[in-house]
């Protein structure tokens, strides 16, 4: 892994619940990966300066939620809006991903994000 070299950025979506997630990646794929959850309301596109100042040295994943962003804006009468089921939706994206091990990194919205990571280590 080399130092001191800023990766480009992928933007890319992957099927979750039949719903497309929208994600930014970059960094070495053999670097420790960080996966990145924005704050509500927000989007991915928060963490763009993050990506850009630790991509030499972070395997980094940015996903959209559902109803935010560039992912998949499900009906309310057809999707829970609900931090338990944001909390599902991410493990899920984890697992389509391939990702088994990462660090969680967050902005706001604890509940959900201790539900994720409980929901991993299970």
């Amino acid at each position: 892994m080399k130092e001191g070299r800023a990766h480009s950025t992928s933007y890319r979506t992957a099927k979750v619940e039949g719903l497309s997630i929208f994600y930014r990646e970059t960094g070495p794929a053999d670097a420790p990966a960080l996966l990145l959850l924005h704050g509500l309301p927000s989007s991915s596109r928060m963490f763009e300066p993050l990506l850009a100042r630790l991509s030499d040295r972070y395997h980094l994943i940015a996903p959209d939620y559902p109803g935010f962003g560039h992912s998949d804006w499900p009906h309310p009468k057809d999707f829970a809006y609900t931090f338990d089921h944001y909390a599902e939706i991410m493990n899920r994206f984890t697992e389509a991903l391939g990702l088994s091990r990462y660090t969680l990194y967050m902005q706001g919205g604890a509940r959900h994000a201790a539900g994720a990571s409980v929901q991993s280590c299970q």
